[in-house]
């Protein structure tokens, strides 16, 4: 759902194929939320219409986290997923040692991406920006 900041008054939604369990993340005029339906969406933050969507085949159990034109999210197969944040497109994948869990919110800082994995371990990943 969109709501309207000052009024609370719903402006659009958008159904998924199953829950929602992550917050959505906005960037680049777009909302980007995983489902546990296997996808990730990326939403028009004005109208809600559907730009695309990127099939894993499994849950996406955190928040998506944008930054540099990269889309970064965790998927349940324990890997931490980079996609280019105007098509979808995978740019690549890296499995965290967590696998089959891997839910921990990617954040972006300082040039870097950190996820924590249920391994006990958080690991780090220098960014590099995407063309467009």
């Amino acid at each position: 759902y969109a709501l309207d900041a000052n009024t609370g008054a719903e402006l659009w939604s958008y159904t998924t194929g199953a829950l929602v369990d992550s917050s959505p993340a906005v960037a680049y005029g777009t909302v980007y939320v995983g489902s546990t339906d296997g996808e990730i969406y990326a939403l028009d933050a004005n109208t809600g219409a559907k730009q695309w969507s990127y099939a894993r085949g499994g849950e996406w159990g955190s928040s998506p986290a944008v930054a540099d034109g990269v889309v970064y999210v965790s998927s349940d197969n324990g890997n931490l997923y980079a996609l280019k944040h105007c098509t979808g497109a995978k740019l690549w994948s890296y499995p965290t040692g967590s696998a089959p869990y891997s839910t921990s919110s990617p954040a972006v800082v300082n040039g870097a991406v950190y996820v924590g994995s249920w391994d006990g371990k958080v690991y780090h990943f220098a960014l590099k920006a995407t063309q467009d």
